[in-house]
């Protein structure tokens, strides 16, 4: 497993007292909240990327992209 860190927020006094009556772990409340936020936006940047080399991939000719892998295959490359 990876190392670990400390993180720090200041947080109102009575938030934290409502999460603790409410039998909240805020270690792991934070821990997957931050988590999903850095999966979420990972993704997003995928997407973005994806998107902007749409254009690049609408270019390609499948077809003949097929021909070529076919016929290396077929010389035994």
């Amino acid at each position: 497993m990876g190392s670990y860190v400390t993180v720090s927020a200041k947080v109102r006094k009575e938030l934290v007292e409502e999460a603790r009556r409410l039998n909240i772990n805020l270690s792991q409340l934070i821990r997957e909240s931050l988590e999903r936020e850095v999966r979420r936006r990972r993704l997003a940047l995928v997407e973005k990327r994806l998107t902007e080399r749409k254009g690049l991939l609408e270019k390609l000719d499948l077809d003949r992209m097929v021909s070529h892998i076919r016929e290396d295959r077929e010389r035994g490359l």
